[in-house]
């Protein structure tokens, strides 16, 4: 593949990074603050103005819905074109909301444009894209091994023209948003069938359906990741219309594969936008501070690490871009080992990268602002969409897959 990027993606790459440096960086302290504010107010879920402000300018400056491969409904790029504006906006651990290119409303929106009805797009997609709600996963479950997705036991019952939901789900990323809507909740509606994959759906489930209740919001490492976050939600005989169904009876893990492609591909870019940052602070860190008579930026284990940083970062990033090639080029399926390889080595890069930058800053290092829930957020997508163990699992069985054959 060809590593250079298109005029049109280096056109969007440094409007991209001119909004970031103008708007979102400076930002940053104020966006802390009200957090905070709202806090110690009693109530951390309250949509920061920071972020309602600079979407305005996001939109103005037609930087909004970069996502959407293979659709006419956002910026018409490819994997292999988002990729690289993905890690720009990674930079800052909440800065993808600004453009409309959060998850996990990007996964959402994705099923919707490509598994959705006309009137569930009308009724969900478009609010969606217009930034005026927000939406929730509802997939992981805290009763069974989830990383095994056959093992989710919620029902999804059919009941004359509606379907009975009745589960507990943790882990739902975004359900505590007060601007959270709208829910795309996989469960069983086929128990019995011999083939395990075949008997889990998808289906819409709007926030306000009687039955469905917040039970709680899980922190990470002691962060609540508000207003954002991910709730722990049971559903009790919630009742919904047949039509809400998706796709049809049966076809939840292939939305899941469809969804989960693309998402994994942001993930990993936005991780390495997050390491080159983390890099940064290292960096300038090291040549500032003074240890033992010298700058710890002519200690030797220091000299290391930021050699090593700087090699498993472009690792990592030329890894992610050959999988969103073959993504664009021969589809998800023929590239699953490649998606599989990145979901394991980018947020492992990630938590090596910003551990190495916390150490280089001292104590201050646990309390940075910046370092330490980008740690946290790092750690947590080593199990989020799928973790380490599967995938290894995975990409080795495929390997191995091409020696049995010749036998």
């Amino acid at each position: 593949m060809d590593f250079a990027y298109s005029p049109k993606v280096q056109q969007l790459q440094a409007r991209l990074t001119a909004f970031m440096e103008q708007h979102v960086y400076p930002a940053e302290p104020a966006y802390y603050a009200e957090v905070e504010a709202n806090r110690a107010a009693g109530n951390a879920w309250i949509p920061t103005r920071v972020i309602e402000d600079l979407k305005v300018k996001a939109r103005e400056a037609g930087l909004w819905n970069l996502f959407l491969p293979e659709s006419e409904l956002g910026a018409g790029l490819t994997n292999l074109e988002y990729a690289p504006l993905c890690e720009i906006m990674g930079r800052v651990i909440w800065s993808a909301e600004v453009f409309n290119c959060s998850a996990p409303d990007t996964g959402n929106m994705e099923v919707l444009a490509r598994y959705g009805t006309p009137a569930q797009q009308e009724q969900w997609l478009k609010p969606l894209l217009d930034g005026r709600i927000r939406s929730c996963f509802a997939m992981t479950e805290p009763a069974v091994a989830s990383s095994d997705a056959t093992n989710i036991e919620s029902s999804i019952v059919r009941d004359g023209d509606d379907y009975v939901i009745n589960g507990r789900k943790w882990w739902s990323s975004g359900g505590g948003d007060p601007r959270c809507q709208v829910f795309i909740f996989m469960g069983k509606t086929s128990p019995d069938n011999p083939d395990r994959h075949k008997q889990q759906s998808m289906i819409i489930v709007p926030r306000d359906t009687p039955g469905v209740t917040f039970v709680r919001q899980l922190p990470v490492f002691g962060f609540d990741d508000a207003p954002h976050g991910h709730s722990e939600i049971v559903f009790e005989n919630v009742r919904v219309p047949a039509s809400n169904l998706l796709l049809g009876e049966g076809r939840g893990f292939e939305i899941a594969q469809g969804r989960l492609g693309p998402g994994r591909i942001h993930h990993c870019m936005r991780l390495i936008g997050l390491a080159e940052r983390a890099l940064e602070h290292m960096c300038r860190r090291s040549v500032s501070r003074v240890a033992f008579g010298k700058p710890l930026a002519q200690q030797g284990v220091t000299l290391e690490r930021i050699a090593e940083a700087r090699i498993l970062i472009d690792q990592a990033r030329f890894l992610v871009l050959n999988a969103a090639h073959l993504m664009d080029t021969v589809g998800n399926k023929v590239a699953a080992k490649e998606i599989a390889m990145i979901k394991v080595a980018a947020p492992n890069m990630a938590c090596q990268v910003i551990d190495w930058a916390i150490q280089v800053h001292g104590g201050g290092g646990m309390a940075d602002p910046f370092l330490a829930p980008a740690y946290a957020g790092a750690r947590s997508l080593r199990l989020a969409d799928g973790p380490d163990e599967v995938h290894r699992a995975q990409i080795g069985k495929m390997e191995l897959k091409r020696y049995r054959a010749a036998q």
